[in-house]
């Protein structure tokens, strides 16, 4: 009986050793989420004129504050689903800042009134906020 279960045990050991790799669909992976998610939503409640304190109110702590360039702020984002083969989304908000007021904001997360642009693909800009009344170009 000992010699029976000394030599099944190593072929159960390699068999099971070499299941996830045989078998990628068995494996489970989990969603990675990274940075600051940020909603058009979010942007859209951004005007020009607010203070440092009421935008990180609004969108949360920017992950880069650079110390070289003190009035800029961004907003990074990327989330890798688990599942094989679905794509990685990746998202930058950049927020610019003149004598501690929002001035400019740019990246690829727009408030969807501040784009004549209807694509589906996003693309990085930078817009200018314009007060009530004026267009932003």
């Amino acid at each position: 009986m000992n010699r029976l279960i000394s030599l099944c045990f190593p072929m159960l050991l390699a068999a099971c050793s070499t299941a996830p790799d045989s078998r990628p669909w068995l494996t489970y992976r989990i969603d990675i989420r990274q940075g600051n998610m940020v909603t058009q939503k979010m942007v859209a409640q951004l005007k020009p004129g607010l203070t440092r304190d009421q935008v990180r109110f609004l969108l949360g702590t920017p992950l880069v504050a650079d110390v070289f360039h003190a009035d800029r702020w961004d907003y990074v984002y990327r989330f890798q689903p688990g599942r094989l083969g679905a794509e990685t989304e990746q998202r930058h908000l950049v927020i610019f800042f003149e004598n501690d007021k929002l001035a400019r904001v740019g990246g690829d997360v727009l408030a969807s009134n501040a784009s004549s642009d209807t694509s589906s693909q996003s693309v990085p800009r930078v817009i200018d906020i314009a007060p009530a009344g004026q267009s932003a170009n």
